[in-house]
Formats: C-alpha cells, structure tokens, sequence
C-alpha cells in the first residue's frame, strides 16, 4: 500500500539548465556570479573538447580522471586544488568527473579529509562554486548528493552523502551524448535505468520518488534502443539524458538497493565499468525482487516493452533480452570475472548494508553467490 504520509526531504541542483544550446549557461552563471579561477575535471577525451564549455580568463583543467576514479586520483586533484585555489569547480564527463567534482569542492581547505566524510551528511560546508555538465545519460550524478571513491587497498567503494555536493548549477545538454560509442551508451543507460528501478521497488520507495522513477524506466525502455542503433539520434539522446536525470533525483531521498551493492565487487575487483557491472546485474537482481514487489515489477517490464509479469523467471527473460538486444555482454565469465572469485565477491556485497538494507526482499549472501553463478 501506497504510504503518502512517508517523511521525505527532496533537495536537487539550485539551477538545472536541460536541452540542447545549453552549455552557454556555464560561461553566464561564471560571470554573474564573479567567479575568476574555476577548475575542471574532466576525463581526457572531454579535457580534449573543454573548448565546447565557452570558457575565458583564467581556467585550469584537471583532465586525468580515471573510469573508477580511486584514492590516488582523488588524491592528485585535491592537491591541485590546494595550490591553485579554485572559486568554482566544473566536473565535465561522466559520474567519475562528477563525483571527484563534488569532493574537490567540499575538501580543500575545510580541514576534513576524505575518511573524516564518508556516510551521510558528515561534510561540514561548501564555499566555493560547483557547476556539473554530464556528457553521458547514466549515472545522474549531476543531480544527487553522493559521491563514490574506490579505496584500492580494501577493494571498497568510499560513498560520501551530503547536500553540500549538490551543484548550484547542473548543465544537460544532450547533444554532448551524441559521440558516445554505442556500446558505452547501451551500459550506462541500463544504468540509469537500474538506478531508477531499484528506488521505485525500494523499501524506502516514496510516491514523490516513484513519479520520477518509474518514468525514468519508460524514457530508457523508449529510446535506449534507439539511441543505440543511431547515436545522432537527438531525440533520443535527450529521451536518455532527462531518464538519467530523473535517476539522480531518485538516488538522494531513496537510493538504490541490491542491484548495486551485487554490481559494485565487479568494478572493484575486477575493474569491469560501473555501467557494464549495473547491466549485467540488472535482470538478476530484478528476477530476484519480483516476489516481493510483483505490481511495481510487472510495471517495469511493461516500460521494457514486455509483457507484465511477476513470474521470476519470466522477468529474468525478459530483462535478459532488453540488454541483450542492446548489444551488452551480460555473461561475467566474458567481462573478465573470474569464477574462483564469486564467494569472495559475494562476501564483499553482502556487507554493503547502506544498499541490502533498502532490498525489498532479503538477500543472503548464498543468494548472491548463486546469482553471480546463474550470470557467470
């Protein structure tokens, strides 16, 4: 049953500019707001098109951001910041630019270092300018209060939570998707997709959420097919960006469940994308959930374009044929995950309590060892 009376804070971006022609919204709000010294951090291929951000004056750029960004990266930025004193700092990519963004503009000179913020709302502040451009539709990062970095020595994701990462302005301009190798657009659609799922089906699921997700699903089912086989397709790049959008709204009051903590060991472990990790998860965990949330599963399917059902393995695949049909690896034997690991792999994502908690049905961890099995 529907419990409207749910308490729920619901924060997003002070400013979001969405279209294509938006980017020109960076260099203005630069401007009005004085800011002099900004940094960006970009990935290298968006450090090499920095140029489309209409920048002036002084500018410094950060462009190694890693796929995975870990301590060592984060590292590298935090000390670039410390010695060029940023005013305002712009993450230009995907989720790994965004998320190093938001701690390059909370840490230095707050006296905090990363360890001292992780969980939820432990940052003390913010006081200089935070501007997120998202050039992939994904992770939503551009909209949420969280921000992940791999501890390469525990093998870990490090989620830091706070509304002081919030940008004050997001940019989604769609036609910066438009380069994006199909087989990276088909991954991290099924991850904004993923994100989108899991809160709708969320034991924290809140109607003011579901709005967003469940669309969310419908835009990804709509046109990530079509963004895949024509990635000029503006208008399904902009289909993508605004599902990626609505999952980042989703990730601040509910957040995402098994999904996640499953897919992470695959990326922390084996390096696999967080995208291709999120797709290969996906038919598995939301098979393993349709018991306990059938209505809201049997919706989902209809957004893929299949039929509603909450039968398990019916909705495997289906689930199974969307991705496939995308082109997406989903076996982990062929994405360079090794079946001697899965026990330990299980292990690790089991004690991701911040996500399992939030599952709609329970899952042990020889429920996740079997899964990694059945997807092997």
């Amino acid at each position: 049953m529907m419990n409207i009376a749910l308490p729920i804070d619901l924060v997003r971006p002070q400013e979001i500019a969405f279209g294509a022609g938006t980017l020109a919204r960076v260099a203005r709000f630069l401007a009005d707001r004085g800011y002099r010294r900004p940094l960006v951090v970009a990935d290298a291929f968006n450090a090499g098109r920095v140029d489309l951000l209409g920048l002036s004056g002084e500018i410094t750029m950060f462009g190694t951001v890693k796929p995975e960004p870990d301590l060592p990266n984060l590292n590298a930025v935090l000390a670039l910041a410390d010695e060029i004193r940023p005013d305002c700092v712009i993450g230009f990519g995907g989720g790994s630019a965004m998320d190093l963004a938001k701690l390059v503009a909370v840490l230095p000179g707050s006296g905090q270092t990363l360890r001292d913020v992780v969980g939820p709302e432990k940052v003390l502040g913010r006081r200089i300018g935070l501007i997120q451009v998202p050039t992939t539709a994904g992770t939503g990062s551009e909209a949420g209060t969280r921000s992940l970095v791999t501890d390469p020595e525990a093998q870990a994701k490090l989620a830091v939570q706070s509304r002081h990462m919030l940008a004050d302005l997001a940019v989604i301009d769609p036609d910066l998707t438009i380069t994006v190798p199909a087989a990276v657009t088909a991954a991290t659609g099924v991850d904004a997709m993923a994100h989108c799922v899991e809160a709708f089906t969320s034991r924290k699921a809140h109607p003011a959420i579901d709005l967003y997700a469940l669309e969310g699903a419908r835009l990804v089912g709509r046109y990530l097919p079509r963004a895949v086989a024509d990635g000029s397709d503006r208008e399904a790049r902009a289909g993508l960006a605004l599902a990626s959008l609505y999952g980042g709204f989703c990730l601040g009051p509910v957040n995402t469940t098994a999904g996640h903590a499953v897919a992470y060991p695959l990326g922390t472990r084996h390096h696999v994308a967080h995208g291709l990790a999120c797709a290969a998860i996906f038919p598995h965990t939301l098979a393993f959930n349709a018991p306990a949330v059938p209505e809201k599963t049997a919706l989902v399917l209809q957004a893929l374009g299949a039929p509603a059902s909450a039968d398990e393995d019916a909705v495997r695949e289906h689930a199974t044929r969307f991705c496939a049909d995308l082109g997406v690896e989903l076996r982990l034997s062929r994405i360079g995950v090794p079946e001697d690991d899965l026990d330990a792999m299980a292990g690790e994502a089991h004690a991701i309590r911040r996500l399992l908690d939030n599952n709609p049905r329970d899952m042990s961890r020889a429920n996740i060892l079997a899964l990694y099995r059945t997807a092997h």
